[in-house]
Parts: C-alpha cells; structure tokens; sequence
C-alpha cells in the first residue's frame, strides 16, 4: 500500500482506477482519460496533486541561499506574490529536479516533484553549509490544481467574497495567501487555472463542493497528456540527474546575470556552451498511424540519432506527439523506429497546445 493523500476516499467514491505514482495510490482516471482531458481543454476540471511536496524558506539569508541552490534568480521576484519556474542543479550541471518558487511575506515557498520528495530533500539539507535559512516542509497541506479556460471564472463563485476577489485579480505566476489558503494561477497542462493550497482537513469539503458544481476530477493519465501537449518537462523521463537545462528545452530558466551569482552547477553548464551544446529537447508529430513511446529511436539523416524522451497520442490533435533528445543540427524531418519499422515524423518545436490553440 503506498502513501494516500486526504482524497484517498473520495477518489475511490467517485470511481478511480487508482495506481501507484512514486509511492504513492493515486488516480489514474475516472472512467475516460480522453474525456477528462477535453474536459480541461474545453471547460476546466480539478485534480489533486496533494503529493507534491511543499516546502517554506525562512531566514534573513534565504534570498541569498536560494540564488546559490537554483539556476533561475530570486532576486526577479520583485515583490511578495511573484513566482517563477527554476532547475535545481547538480555539480555537473544535471537535474536534480525542477519546482516552482513564490515568494511570500515570510520568505519563500518551493512546490517540488513528488516522486522526488526523499531526493530533493536529501539535496537540499546537503546544500544549506552555513547559510542562516530554515526548511519547513508542510505534510498538513493538501494542493489542488483546478485547471482549464473558466477554471477561474468557476471558482470565484465557489469561495469566499476575499478569495474570489483575489482570484480575479492574480495574474499568471501570481500566488497569495488569504488566510490558511494559498492561491496561485500556475499549472501543468498548458491551459489557465490555479493551484490552490489548503489545510489537508478541508481538502475533502472543497472538493465535494467543486465536483457538486459540475467540475470534473482529472486523473493522472490526463495530466499526462495535457502537459506533453502543453511540452512541459516530466522528471524522470525528459529531464533528471544526467540532462542539463541547456539539452532539455530549459535555457530560458536559467539566469546568467548577474555575472557573478555562483549557483550549483553554473561552471558545468558554461563549459557545455563553450563547447557546443549537442543536443536539443524537440517536438515529433506522427502524421501516419502508430503511437510514438518513450525510448523509441529517433533516426536523423546524414545527422545522427536520438530517443523519445515521452510520447503519446494527443486527444487535442488526433494524432501521436512525443518530445525526443535529438542532435542540435536535426532540422524538420527524422524517423522512429516502432516495432522494428521506421516511420517519418516532423519535427516541430516542443510545443503542441497551449491555452487551447494548436500551436503545430
């Protein structure tokens, strides 16, 4: 039996296939993963994801830890309520993990992987040396991610008077407490919605109220496919310990200015630009039948080869999409190997759907 989150039993009423996902049961759907996914594309739906692991930043040096333990700088959130997507960094400049940071009036708050949860925090503690900054990570929280184009709208109607003002008026990579709740407008599947994190005792309440009012429980294998359209990074398959930023589609989260913030694993990645980044996180689209899967291999003529890094059909496009590691020089054209055959695909840039729009 693996760890269960406050809606164990609410997923299990409402009919789940539940899986194990890091450790821990979760649903995979319920009923129709297609389903589930037009849902959010179309309209919104609710997911939880009170397996990530949320972990507060306290100390007068967190600003100053933090700019050391990740790629992107904290010192762009300008002010309480700011977020921003980073990598933390091995010394080799791989992956350990990527998070979402906020800032807040005590400090900061990362919101981490939860199959990473041991790792990260095992890296983390590693890392604080004599820096005055305090982890707290908060187990009583639970976190829903109510995602799709009148995410928001419904939502507002749902909460206080206070919350739903705030809900209106947070722009993207916004996220502010309103009394033991925190709201933020992020997500993982290309479309708009918030991600709410609140006490795990009234989890279960509130998401009774939100499927009472029509709103869908997601499953993961719908998340799945909604952030691969979407081309966001999965841990585990498209970025971990031996990929860099820089080979994963990533380059624009990592702050090189100023010149001399040190983070962990800036010397291995200036040494990757130095010496010619070999390559690239791509989008592939399969215009015949067959479904592209992780570990297929990518075969570019005259260039050289690659592999999936994750794929699947897309139920937006009708057709199978994957992200593959390919060559720099692969330009427009490549093949994959399925079942011993090779197949055509385009090569597209890693992203396939966002915010409702075929982007391909």
């Amino acid at each position: 039996m693996g760890q269960r989150t406050p809606l164990y039993d609410l997923h299990l009423a409402l009919g789940a296939k539940m899986v194990d996902f890091g450790g821990w049961d979760m649903p995979l759907h319920y009923g129709s993963q297609v389903e589930e996914h037009h849902q959010v594309r179309r309209d919104c739906g609710v997911f939880d994801v009170s397996h990530m692991t949320v972990i507060d930043i306290t100390g007068p040096q967190a600003k100053e830890w933090l700019q050391y333990l990740l790629a992107n700088d904290v010192e762009r959130l300008h002010g309480c309520g700011r977020a921003l997507y980073s990598a933390m960094l091995n010394e080799q400049g791989g992956v350990v993990d990527d998070m979402i940071v906020y800032r807040t009036e005590a400090g900061y708050r990362l919101v981490v992987n939860a199959a990473t949860r041991d790792q990260d925090m095992a890296w983390i503690q590693a890392q604080l040396g004599s820096y005055q900054v305090q982890l707290h990570e908060r187990p009583e929280l639970a976190m829903l991610a109510i995602q799709g184009p009148h995410a928001r709208q419904k939502i507002a109607e749902l909460v206080t008077q206070s919350r739903g003002t705030l809900i209106h008026q947070l722009k993207p990579f916004e996220g502010y407490a309103d009394g033991d709740w925190f709201i933020a407008r992020t997500g993982y599947t290309g479309e708009d919605g918030l991600e709410i994190v609140l006490p795990a005792d009234q989890a279960p309440g509130f998401f009774n109220d939100l499927v009472g009012a029509g709103i869908s429980p997601i499953g993961l294998g719908a998340r799945d496919t909604l952030r691969l359209e979407a081309g966001m990074n999965l841990y585990g398959q498209d970025i971990h310990q031996n990929v860099s930023p820089l080979a994963a589609n990533m380059a624009w989260s990592i702050a090189w200015e100023p010149a001399e913030r040190n983070f962990i694993g800036r010397a291995a990645l200036e040494a990757e630009l130095a010496a010619g980044v070999q390559f690239k996180l791509v989008g592939l689209v399969l215009e015949e039948r067959g479904v592209l899967r992780a570990h297929q291999v990518v075969r570019i003529a005259n260039v050289g080869e690659g592999e999936i890094t994750s794929g699947s059909f897309s139920p937006t496009l009708s057709k199978s999409i994957a992200l593959a590691r390919v060559p720099t020089a692969t330009a427009d054209r490549a093949e994959v190997e399925i079942r011993g055959k090779w197949y055509p695909v385009r090569v597209v840039k890693p992203t396939f759907v966002r915010h409702g729009k075929t982007l391909i």
